[in-house]
């Protein structure tokens, strides 16, 4: 199996689709095969160098702007669980300080290996105390859309500070 993709040939363009709306560059997929047989061998933790606006490299499989953003605008909420390689952020339930009646509940998925606009898509839960019990509430969309935008942000300005040093 490995044999027959090593000998592939190049494609057209530099990514393939691996899901909907998640392009991977070649290279990623080389390194997630083994590498190539002849050539570079096997490349770990994705060594191999991205262009800045791909934000590659340090190991994780995913646009490091958008994950460090990512981390940094939700970094109130406490976490549950983190997969770099994956591009998923899952948080517990919070509960603001000024609504205890209220909490809500994020999933972050990170879809791009490049900063793009739709590069990061927000879950946002919402559930509200009656009578003792947490039931499922409508979340905002809206509050979901500032989620992503905020997010945008910081990677953008996260982005500009590592090119201006």
């Amino acid at each position: 199996m490995l044999l027959v993709a090593a000998c592939a040939g190049g494609r057209a363009d530099p990514y393939e689709k691996v899901g909907d709306n998640v392009y991977v560059p070649e290279s990623r997929v080389e390194q997630a095969t083994g590498g190539r047989i002849t050539g570079d061998g096997i490349v770990l933790f994705g060594s191999k160098a991205l262009d800045d606006d791909r934000g590659g490299g340090g190991g994780i499989g995913v646009n490091s702007f958008l994950w460090r953003a990512s981390l940094d605008t939700i970094s109130f909420m406490p976490l549950s669980s983190a997969d770099p390689f994956g591009g998923v952020i899952i948080t517990e339930w919070y509960t603001p300080p000024e609504s205890p009646d209220e909490r809500f509940k994020l999933t972050v998925y990170i879809l791009d290996t490049r900063l793009r606009a739709d590069g990061v898509r927000v879950a946002l839960f919402r559930q509200e105390r009656e009578q003792g019990e947490w039931e499922d509430s409508e979340a905002s969309p809206v509050a979901r859309t500032e989620l992503e935008d905020a997010i945008l942000t910081r990677a953008r300005q996260l982005r500009i500070s590592s090119t201006v040093r």
